[in-house]
């Protein structure tokens, strides 16, 4: 690879941390570490993030732009209410198989990141309201119960996709998205 194709620093930097933190967590990757796997100058880390709290949040929104193209890709076509919302467990059960059971990215940055003023957990709150929001606007026929419905949706989702890590399997998720699709039908 030439100078000329190689990635700037700020991406690789982006691309090892896509790559560690799903698998040791993020507080446990020191900057030193990132910095050497990225092969990137330590003024390069702090040129383009700032600090690794941003290169978290960066990290974040990266994958938060990923899954909302891969959802908006599936959903197209789908016109049934309850298929466009089971539709985010078959995803993630897509992504828990591919993640080797890591648990989900932004579940992980959640609990290692608990204040809730904290830009990471801003950055967490953001695609999960991106996930309320996308069932909301599919149950938009169900009226005053639509709230509900999306916070039991919401509990089901994070208890399959946490099951799924403790149980290094998509069972817990499969059981969360049957007991949302008999939630939904009632």
């Amino acid at each position: 690879m030439t100078a000329l194709s190689s990635p700037k620093p700020a991406e690789r930097l982006l691309e090892t941390a896509g790559r560690l933190f799903p698998i040791r967590g993020i507080r446990a990757v020191g900057i030193d570490q990132i910095i050497a796997e990225a092969g990137v100058a330590k003024a390069s880390l702090y040129q383009a993030f700032g600090s690794k709290d941003a290169l978290v949040v960066a990290y974040l929104e990266r994958q938060d732009a990923a899954d909302r193209a891969v959802y908006r890709a599936a959903v197209t076509g789908l016109t049934d209410p309850a298929g466009r919302v089971l539709l985010s467990f078959d995803l993630a059960m897509a992504a828990a198989r591919r993640r080797s059971y890591r648990g989900c990215l932004f579940l992980n940055a959640a609990t290692e990141f608990p204040d809730p003023g904290h830009p990471v957990a801003e950055a967490v709150e953001a695609h999960r309201a991106w996930m309320r929001a996308r069932w909301a606007e599919a149950l938009a026929g169900r009226g005053v119960e639509r709230a509900a419905l999306v916070e039991r949706v919401q509990v089901l989702y994070d208890g399959g996709v946490a099951g799924a890590k403790a149980a290094r399997s998509t069972a817990p998720i499969a059981l969360g998205r049957e007991m949302a699709r008999e939630l939904l039908a009632g």
